[in-house]
């Protein structure tokens, strides 16, 4: 398979990029999570399994993640959808239509930077729905007020985690917006410990979206079984 590894331009950021596949006129955009990076597992998957159905698919590192260590342009919302909005304008030098994969924050994202975009269709593993929840229960787990984090404005966490105001406060004034255009696909695992059945529940009502759920599935789908579920799901959504 063709794999281009190059960068895309955002002002002054380089963006380390792989392209996957040859022209086809169909591009599906590939959004990592946290911890996660542009070659990962299941985006390695997505875009196997998007090239033999007839894609080209283009993956990215977001900042801090991947190759980038740029401790001046932070893994922060403005950051990540203005690199988003990026990627979008190169994509659609490549082909005229745009699908989009994402995972997990790169869920939430992608809704904050695409919502107004065309969008072909859209295929969400575990997507984080509500980021200001996320934060607050970070915050209740750890014991940290509203107030304290107002005046600390960043608290390091244990394993490289942190509070920061803020994003807490952008997360607060940007929830996912209220329109969706594009058709949305999700899988889902029943023992997700980040996003509660209940809100995916209710975000794919919102949105119409078609929810699978993998009784066994984490929300970081890693074991063999959890993979096999994933590539089924990705081959039948992709057509």
């Amino acid at each position: 398979m063709e794999k281009k590894r190059f960068y895309i331009k955002n002002g002054s950021e380089n963006i380390p990029a792989v392209l996957w596949g040859n022209p086809r006129g169909k591009l599906i955009i590939e959004v990592h999570g946290n911890l996660s990076n542009k070659e990962d597992t299941v985006i390695s998957m997505m875009a196997r399994q998007a090239v033999r159905t007839g894609y080209q698919a283009l993956s990215f590192d977001l900042p801090m993640h991947g190759e980038r260590t740029n401790p001046e342009y932070p893994c922060i919302p403005q950051n990540c959808i203005s690199d988003l909005l990026s990627v979008y304008r190169y994509a659609k030098t490549l082909a005229p239509e745009i699908y989009l994969f994402a995972c997990s924050m790169g869920a939430y994202f992608s809704l904050l930077a695409y919502h107004n975009l065309s969008i072909r269709k859209c295929l969400f593993l575990s997507p984080l729905v509500n980021m200001e929840r996320l934060i607050r229960s970070m915050m209740d787990y750890f014991g940290v007020s509203e107030e304290r984090l107002q005046i600390e404005r960043h608290i390091e966490l244990p394993k490289g985690a942190y509070l920061d105001w803020d994003y807490y406060c952008f997360a607060k004034n940007n929830p996912v917006p209220c329109s969706w255009n594009s058709p949305i696909k999700i899988l889902y695992g029943l023992n997700d410990n980040i996003t509660g059945l209940k809100e995916i529940t209710e975000f794919g009502m919102r949105f119409n979206a078609k929810v699978d759920i993998y009784k066994h599935g984490r929300h970081y789908f890693q074991s063999d079984e959890e993979l096999r579920v994933f590539d089924k799901w990705a081959e039948k959504n992709l057509i």
